[in-house]
């Protein structure tokens, strides 16, 4: 039971850290976007 217990708390620790990463990437991405909008017009 222990160690069910701590790989759910590392699979949680590990999608924490990759959703920063996703949002991280889409913020930039979106900045891109929007920069390249703006340039257009």
């Amino acid at each position: 039971m222990q160690t069910l217990q701590h790989s759910y708390r590392g699979l949680g620790l590990l999608v924490a850290l990759n959703w920063d990463r996703v949002l991280f990437i889409t913020a930039i991405g979106f900045a891109l976007l929007l920069g390249a909008f703006l340039g257009s017009l």
